[in-house]
């Protein structure tokens, strides 16, 4: 009778855990897809073991959570529900295609492994992109307070998909989706600004999405480099905001360290592995050994960073203190 007790305490525990298993656990996901294209940038075709698990981390954690979260789309969608309602969350089912995006990159010698990652992963960032500003239009529980960077998300995101798209030969729809990405972001950034300098402070746990700000233009540099492969002027412009963007967090590095570690953590890492692509990238171009050691340095110093997200991620799974009621 006590196993039976026991069994049944564990699988409720384990449903309850389900039912709040958090969209944004894909930002995982895009940390570690970024990670791993940022290991391909920098070694090449050198080192096969490195990046062929870095690629196989990603895409296992990818399956892992794309599972769990279709699991509790099954059980309990109304909570699934719930979180395209919320202000904030919403954001992150973005992260889902996105992650398919970058998927695509990491995996870019399989061409028709990434061809089919890359058109799904467009298709739905597109629907996605439509869906979430349909909402910031038509509903008014939206305050000036829920603006963060993670707005970023499902609009900016967008420029991401020239990436593997012009390699593909999808020129016209990658200048699409770059043109739409680039505009919004401006536009997004104007409000985001607004928000933080005027109102409230971030909440702590909140505060690591203020490094989402050095993602859209450093991989908006790294996809305009898809599309037109040489420095112009607007490469130029965008490489030296992310550079700016990247040199004004290092310096309020203190406001982050004091704040432990949350999920939302997880947003310090595409964004930096972002700017360390941009820097191979940008050395590649301009043909400058400083930028590439630069970008090694800066590898090191993302290799330490995924590597405390992951053990606190699985320390705080074993605690219970992921997968709870906020």
């Amino acid at each position: 009778m006590n196993n039976l007790s026991i069994n049944h305490s564990s699988s409720a525990k384990v449903e309850n855990r389900l039912i709040h298993f958090p969209i944004s656990m894909f930002s995982v996901v895009m940390g570690l897809s970024g990670f791993s294209i940022a290991w391909q940038k920098a070694l090449g075709m050198s080192f096969p073991v490195v990046t062929t698990f870095t690629s196989a981390l990603a895409s296992i954690v990818m399956l892992l959570v794309s599972g769990l979260y279709l699991l509790k789309l099954f059980r309990y969608p109304n909570a699934v529900i719930a979180e395209t309602k919320h202000p904030i969350k919403i954001n992150f089912f973005a992260a889902f295609s996105i992650s398919l995006l970058l998927l695509s990159v990491v995996w870019h010698k399989f061409e028709l492994l990434s061809y089919y990652l890359w058109g799904v992963g467009a298709i739905v960032q597109l629907s996605l992109t439509l869906l979430v500003m349909h909402s910031w239009i038509h509903h008014d529980h939206y305050r000036l307070e829920h603006a963060n960077p993670s707005w970023f998300i499902p609009v900016v995101g967008n420029i991401i998909a020239p990436i593997t798209g012009a390699k593909l030969g999808y020129i016209e729809v990658s200048w699409f989706f770059f043109s739409v990405g680039i505009v919004f972001w401006m536009v997004l950034l104007t409000i985001i600004t607004n928000r933080l300098i005027f109102h409230e402070a971030l909440p702590t746990r909140f505060k690591p999405m203020l490094f989402i700000l050095l993602a859209p233009p450093s991989i908006g540099f790294v996809s305009y480099s898809s599309l037109v492969p040489e420095l112009t002027d607007l490469s130029r412009i965008l490489a030296s905001v992310a550079l700016f963007t990247a040199i004004l967090l290092v310096l309020n590095i203190n406001q982050f360290r004091k704040g432990g570690f949350y999920l939302s953590s997880w947003a310090f890492s595409f964004p930096v592995a972002a700017f360390n692509v941009a820097l191979f990238r940008y050395a590649e171009l301009a043909q400058s050994p400083e930028c590439f050691y630069t970008g090694i340095a800066l590898l090191g110093c993302l290799t330490l960073l995924i590597l405390w997200l992951s053990f606190n991620t699985f320390k705080a799974i074993r605690a219970g203190e992921i997968c709870k009621p906020e």
